[in-house]
């Protein structure tokens, strides 16, 4: 089957499901599930109940469920939180898709939600099979050239290998990083994750379990955010 899908940007509905309106009561939701997971319910269950509480839909609930954490996390969370000073001449671990997926979807006008732990997240989702869009080249090289200029000694990109064109993706990337001269490995593994927390590497990621479980994380997305990628849908519930 061809792949039709040019961007990694908005859905339909978004702009109305998104609005002022659901902000305000996604906020609210995002609270509540705050609340339940510190009180140790289960994540699943959780956002059942606050979503059919709420009557949002399954996109919203999405947002919701990628923003919220126990609150006891939140603090653990940013501690480890490292600065830009931190990461120069260092070797940075990145969980692949997670941060290439919220580039592409900030490039394409996608919304993007800031969580309770001060990570970025976005509600795209690739199902299993990873497809290049319009905005796969342009994220990879602001990237590459962020953290060129943040004194970043090399990086080692970690691609869940099960996702099918992790293989064509892997290729080029590197076909990029030895046309630009960037210092870049590239790591085709069956659990990024389990791999990211044994590494003694800051890590970029906005991926929960591995927040709260790495030694330290650099949010680059915030830093892309700021200094970057001008007009982000950026909410923050």
């Amino acid at each position: 089957m061809p792949n039709h899908q040019k961007h990694r940007g908005q859905q339909s509905k978004d702009k109305d499901i998104f609005n002022e309106k659901y902000q305000k009561i996604m906020s609210e939701a995002t609270n509540d599930m705050c609340y339940l997971l510190e009180k140790k319910y289960p994540e699943n269950a959780t956002l059942k109940l606050v979503g059919d509480h709420y009557q949002i839909n399954e996109r919203q609930r999405k947002a919701v469920f990628r923003c919220a954490c126990p609150l006891s996390s939140i603090e653990k969370r940013q501690q480890k939180m490292i600065s830009n000073l931190n990461i120069e001449q260092k070797t940075l671990a990145i969980d692949g898709y997670n941060l290439l997926i919220i580039v592409e979807s900030m490039l394409s006008n996608g919304y993007i939600f800031k969580g309770r732990d001060g990570a970025y997240r976005d509600v795209a989702s690739i199902h299993g099979t990873y497809k290049k869009v319009e905005e796969t080249l342009p994220a990879l090289t602001l990237i590459a050239n962020s953290l060129i200029e943040l004194k970043v000694k090399n990086v080692i990109w970690y691609l869940d290998s099960p996702i099918s064109n992790s293989g064509r993706l892997k290729s080029i990337m590197l076909g990029l990083a030895e046309e630009n001269y960037w210092n870049w490995e590239v790591e085709l593994v069956n659990s990024p994750d389990k791999k990211l927390v044994e590494l003694d590497f800051p890590t970029i990621t906005a991926d929960a379990w591995i927040l709260d479980n790495v030694t330290n994380w650099f949010n680059l997305s915030e830093y892309l955010i700021q200094n970057k990628i001008k007009d982000v849908n950026l909410l923050c519930l």
